[in-house]
């Protein structure tokens, strides 16, 4: 039975999210602006922690002032796109703030992507400056004969470890020769202009960029800061997540930002460590997706696991088959699971503190019936859509209004792909998030429905945190001499979370050569988006529009009772592809494999 004080709280809660409304889009506002703000109200409190430095907010904005003077003397101006490449760490934040500042727009490039696929990420929004890290300078050098621009004044090299000398065709970045003052482009940009792109690989091609405004960084800052964290200035959140995924930037920095806290952040995640580094920075608050908490599972028990000060958790993808281990092992309180995406004009939240849930989305939505086999929507004679029934799973989309504004991509044609048209009513838009949500109960929740992440329908699939297209991922592996054709899609492994990759080839010749298509694989392709399992077929099975089929390659997967072609697997550690055989086919179904 729900008690008066959980009705209160969830009370309180729905106000703050009624609070919320959006401003105009022509206020003044901008990320910028919100730094600035907290350097003159709180100028001396604790804004990071990362690598045994320390930094405040009035230093962070002095910092990321002198980067914007540099960056102007250099001529980014109001309009312009300029690339950051680096790893999580004080001034990657700083050098997005710093672009920003000047109504620039920031493109937060995936520290994975080499050769072609960082290129296009490069020119498809028309980057004309790329702020580059120590630590990166290599994938650089290696593709900027290819960029439409190549003088050092384009390059601005921001020192790491200092093991590598600013190269003679990039600018290094020199903050004590510049101004501390704020730029005062600044106080010009409104909530309408752009802050910076976030690249997902959507569902067909190469990587897109969503388009983040000001506006939606501000809402989505308040959102977690507010909403989902209830964070005040005191409170420090665990960030290692990459911070050219929206995640990071609108749970960390945005939710810090909005409430003038702080972060403890890590360059990448170590399960290990995370427990005893909690406890040393006194990080309350932990942003995560779901592969993060089960690797934390995964260590080893110890008696002291739920003494630590995390009691707020905020992120995506935690499974409800380990939602309430991980809960009651590390002593959490709150878990604030959400979903959404980069480029969606609103999403779920689990503001009230419901277990195995993303919560309710606050804006007009609805389920429909989806075809998963022939991967296409079901609708009446008379063309409009069928909401599911509680617990059915659908396809889950938001309406297109003024208080859900749909930004998109930079491409246009990528945009109009993602809005669906006629959906209950002629003339009526919603956004289409490619994934399927069913309704679960809650017991009391206000009247609001409650949801669970299903799966994703269409080419992507979601392994490592981060999304696979199978069409660029197919695209790359088609390229291998020994590859007449590939069928990439992902399959379930107990014990994992999302889907790891597998690809159904028809090799070159009539066999493949697992050393060469190894080799091409481990060089080519990104870690997490390398197929864990390879099937040799001798057809490809098309729909009547010619679109590969993968209903029955899914369904089939790895299992050897149900596979005759030969199959072959790569091992955790591993850099070549062998044999499934049954003792290790084993280990994976036990969930032992080490994936």
């Amino acid at each position: 039975m729900t008690s008066f004080s959980e009705i209160l709280a969830m009370a309180k809660v729905l106000a703050k999210a009624v609070k919320a409304r959006p401003q105009p889009r022509d206020t003044r506002m901008s990320l910028g602006l919100m730094v600035e703000q907290n350097a003159a109200k709180t100028p001396a409190a604790l804004m990071c922690l990362f690598e045994g430095k320390t930094i405040t907010w009035g230093q962070f904005n002095f910092l990321a002032n002198r980067m914007a003077n540099q960056l102007k003397q250099m001529g980014v101006k109001k309009g312009d796109v300029v690339a950051v490449m680096m790893d999580n760490r004080i001034e990657n934040l700083a050098a997005v703030t710093a672009v920003t500042k000047l109504g620039a727009a920031a493109s937060m490039l995936n520290t994975n992507l080499t050769d072609d696929p960082l290129v296009h990420c490069i020119n498809s929004i028309d980057s004309r400056k790329i702020v580059v890290g120590e630590e990166w300078l290599a994938s650089i050098d290696a593709i900027r004969r290819q960029l439409p621009f190549s003088s050092p004044n384009d390059f601005l090299y921001v020192r790491d470890q200092g093991q590598t000398r600013c190269p003679d065709w990039a600018t290094p970045c020199r903050p004590d020769d510049f101004s501390a003052d704020n730029p005062p482009e600044t106080r010009t940009i409104q909530l309408k202009d752009l802050a910076y792109y976030i690249f997902t690989s959507g569902t067909t091609g190469l990587p897109k960029a969503s388009v983040i405004t000001h506006d939606r960084h501000c809402r989505m800052s308040m959102g977690f800061g507010e909403i989902a964290l209830d964070m005040q200035p005191s409170d420090r959140i665990y960030v290692c997540l990459p911070l050219y995924h929206s995640s990071a930037m609108f749970i960390g920095f945005g939710s810090i930002t909005h409430a003038g806290a702080s972060m403890f952040l890590r360059r990448k995640f170590s399960a290990s460590n995370f427990l005893d580094e909690a406890r040393q920075y006194n990080t309350n608050c932990f942003a995560y997706i779901g592969e993060l908490c089960r690797y934390l599972l995964l260590q080893p028990q110890k008696p002291d696991d739920a003494s630590n000060p995390v009691k707020k958790c905020v992120g995506n993808g935690l499974r409800p088959d380990i939602w309430m281990e991980f809960k009651t092992r590390f002593g959490i309180e709150t878990i604030c699971e959400f979903y959404g995406a980069s480029e969606g004009n609103a999403g779920c939240v689990n503001a009230f503190n419901k277990d195995k849930t993303v919560g309710f989305c606050a804006v007009k939505h609805a389920l429909v019936r989806y075809d998963v086999l022939n991967d296409e929507l079901v609708r009446t004679k008379k063309g409009f859509c069928q909401k599911t029934k509680k617990g059915e799973p659908g396809l889950m989309l938001i309406e297109i209004n003024d208080k859900a504004v749909f930004d998109g991509y930079a491409n246009a044609d990528a945009t109009a792909k993602k809005v669906l048209t006629n959906v209950f009513k002629k003339g009526d838009r919603y956004f289409n998030t490619g994934d399927l949500l069913k309704q679960v109960d809650v017991g009391f929740a206000l009247g609001l429905p409650h949801y669970q992440f299903v799966d994703r329908v269409g080419d992507t699939y979601r392994w490592k945190g981060e999304n696979v297209s199978t069409n660029e991922i197919g695209e790359i592996i088609n390229t291998a001499n020994t590859v007449e054709y590939c069928n990439l899609f992902g399959v379930q492994l107990p014990g994992t979370d999302g889907r790891a990759g597998m690809a159904a080839i028809i090799p070159a010749g009539g066999m493949l050569d697992l050393e060469e298509l190894s080799r091409h694989i481990l060089d080519k392709v990104p870690g997490y988006a390398r197929p864990l399992f390879i099937r040799q077929i001798r057809e490809m099975d098309t729909t009547g529009t010619f679109k590969m089929k993968k209903g029955d390659l899914r369904e089939q997967a790895f299992h050897l009772d149900k596979v005759s072609e030969p199959l072959f697997v790569l091992k955790p550690g591993s850099s070549l592809y062998e044999p499934l055989d049954r003792a290790f086919y084993d280990l994976i179904m036990a969930g032992k494999a080490g994936y």
